[in-house]
């Protein structure tokens, strides 16, 4: 399966949910995103928001002062 990686660190919330968001709606179906983050409000709100609308949150790891975020784009909504 395909996986991007986006670089958000330094970007406060809500931009690590938006620009999450439209990165997931130029992926396919059980794509993996993995997402940077350096805000630590980013490492609860991006994750919530986004399984709200139906992405899968696969992991969330610690990296020092950056947490890297992946997650599984789910099926479209219709």
């Amino acid at each position: 399966m395909p996986r991007k990686r986006l670089d958000l660190t330094g970007h406060l919330c809500p931009y690590p949910f938006v620009k999450s968001i439209l990165a997931l709606e130029e992926m396919a179906a059980g794509d993996e995103l993995e997402v940077m983050v350096d805000h630590e409000p980013a490492v609860r709100n991006t994750p919530r928001s986004l399984e709200i609308y139906g992405h899968a949150v696969i992991e969330i790891q610690e990296m020092g002062q950056t947490w890297l975020l992946t997650i599984r784009k789910g099926p479209a909504k219709g």
